[in-house]
């Protein structure tokens, strides 16, 4: 499509990153910020949205009462070390849920993100954004998963900080998201998506 909105796409000019939250506070649609760059979020396509259906159905109920929560993608997150603020697809967070100022709106100590790639997104997701979540010293697990095609790429930081790449490609397979102990199929993620 010749208007798609590619992410990133930088849509104003450096800005500091409390003019960011005032306008993001008041903003219909949802922005990325990163090192005074403020990027428009692109919409997303109806496998997406049925992935991130059967992602919620599955792990919500799992985890409640275990003390860890799953949050969508209206919770932004913040990285103080890198300035990056950003809209991961999931969250996941054990124990109590840091945020990173007043308002309570950028959590801090993610333990597993889940992103939903898309075409316009994967390059990013799989690259900088990557780079950029591994500064987040809670961050256990990143977990991709595409939205045009079976496929699963499931992250984990070692013991000596290093991480683990391990890929799934076929509906048999399954995966385990140690930090909350629950083993994802593939034919669960994919139940009922019709790729475009």
């Amino acid at each position: 499509m010749e208007n798609e909105v590619k992410e990133p796409a930088p849509k104003y000019n450096f800005v500091t990153a409390e003019d960011y939250l005032e306008m993001e506070r008041h903003s219909d649609v949802k922005h990325e910020y990163y090192q005074g760059e403020v990027f428009a979020m692109s919409g997303a396509s109806p496998a997406h949205n049925d992935i991130d259906y059967n992602i919620n159905r599955i792990v919500a109920p799992f985890i409640h009462g275990k003390g860890c929560k799953l949050y969508g993608s209206d919770f932004r997150i913040h990285i103080p070390e890198n300035t990056l603020y950003t809209y991961p697809d999931f969250t996941i967070v054990c124990g109590k849920t840091e945020v990173a100022d007043k308002y309570t709106d950028n959590l801090t100590n993610p333990g597993v993100i889940i992103e939903i790639l898309s075409p316009s997104t994967k390059d990013y997701d799989r690259g900088t954004k990557f780079m950029l979540y591994r500064s987040i010293k809670t961050l256990r697990e990143y977990i991709l998963i595409d939205s045009t095609s079976v496929s699963v790429e499931h992250c984990e930081r070692l013991p000596d900080n290093s991480w683990r790449l391990t890929e799934f490609r076929q509906l048999t397979d399954s995966f385990e998201i140690s930090t909350i102990g629950l083993t994802l199929k593939l034919a669960d993620i994919y139940e009922d998506v019709n790729f475009e």
